[in-house]
C-alpha cells in the first residue's frame, strides 16, 4: 500500500462521522454508568443509616449494657445490611466484570460494617471472626459477589481500635481479666498481620495504628496485675509455680 493510500485510509478512519458514532458509544456508557451509580448510591445511604444504628447499640456496651442485649439490639440491623447487600448483588449483576468499578462507593461502608461485626463477634466468643464467616452474616459470596479481602483486614484494623476503651470501661465496672484476655487476642490478631507483605497504603498505615492498640492494652494489663486485681494468674505463671 501506497504512502497516499495509507495516508487516505486513515483519513477515512477518523472521520467526524466516524467520530461521532464513537462518542456516541460513550455517551450511553457513561449514562448507563450513571444510572447503576445513583442506584448503587441510594442503597449506600440506607447502609450508613443501617451502620449508624448498629453503631448506637454497641456503644451501649460501653455502658455496662450486658452482651447479649447488645447482641439482640444489633441483630435487627445485620438483617438489614444483608438484605441491603442482596440488593447491590443484584444491581452488579447487571454488569458483570465491573465489580471494582463502582467498588469504592460501598467499601467504605463495608469496613465499618466488618468492624462491627468482628467486635461483636469477640463479645460474643472471644474469638476472631474469620473472613468466611463475615461474608456468611452478609449473606455475600465469593464467587459472584465476595467480600474484599482488604475490607475485611481494614475493618479488623478499626475493630482493634475499639477494644481499649471497652477494656478501660470493664475495669471500671470490675472485670479485672478482661485486659488479659482482650491483649491475648490482639496479640495475636497482630502477629498474624506480620504474616502478610503490607504495601505502604492505606491498610499499612491502619495496621501500623494497630500497635498503639496493643500497646494500651498492655499498659492497662500490667495496671491490673501490678495492683494484685487479676483473679486469674496468666497460664505461664501458673506452670511456674506447679
Amino acid at each position: 500500500m501506497s504512502t497516499s493510500t495509507r495516508a487516505l485510509s486513515s483519513s477515512s478512519s477518523s472521520s467526524p462521522l466516524s467520530i461521532q458514532n464513537q462518542f456516541g458509544d460513550f455517551h450511553k456508557q457513561l449514562e448507563d454508568s450513571g444510572v447503576i451509580r445513583e442506584r448503587i448510591q441510594s442503597l449506600v445511604r440506607e447502609m450508613e443509616r443501617a451502620i449508624r444504628l448498629m453503631q448506637s447499640s454497641i456503644i451501649l456496651i460501653h455502658q455496662s449494657l450486658p452482651v447479649s442485649e447488645v447482641l439482640e439490639k444489633s441483630r435487627f440491623q445485620i438483617d438489614v445490611l444483608r438484605e441491603l447487600y442482596k440488593r447491590l448483588c443484584e444491581i452488579l449483576s447487571e454488569c458483570p466484570g465491573q465489580y471494582y468499578r463502582y467498588h469504592g462507593d460501598w467499601k467504605t461502608e463495608t469496613q465499618t460494617v466488618v468492624s462491627l461485626l468482628a467486635f461483636l463477634h469477640w463479645l460474643e466468643t472471644g474469638n476472631l471472626l474469620i473472613h468466611k464467616e463475615a461474608e456468611e452474616k452478609l449473606g455475600l459470596d465469593s464467587s459472584e459477589f465476595g467480600l474484599d479481602i482488604e475490607d475485611y483486614l481494614i475493618g479488623l484494623c478499626f475493630m482493634s481500635n475499639e477494644l481499649p476503651r471497652y477494656v478501660v470501661n470493664q475495669v471500671i465496672s470490675g472485670d479485672y481479666d478482661c485486659p488479659r484476655e482482650a491483649l491475648k487476642f490482639l496479640k495475636d490478631l497482630h502477629s498474624s498481620f506480620l504474616v502478610l507483605n503490607l504495601r505502604n497504603d492505606f491498610l499499612r498505615r491502619k495496621f501500623d495504628g494497630m500497635k498503639y492498640d496493643l500497646k494500651r492494652l498492655e499498659e492497662i494489663d500490667y495496671d491490673v496485675n501490678i495492683r494484685g486485681l487479676s483473679a486469674k494468674k496468666p497460664k505461664q505463671d501458673q506452670d511456674a509455680e506447679a
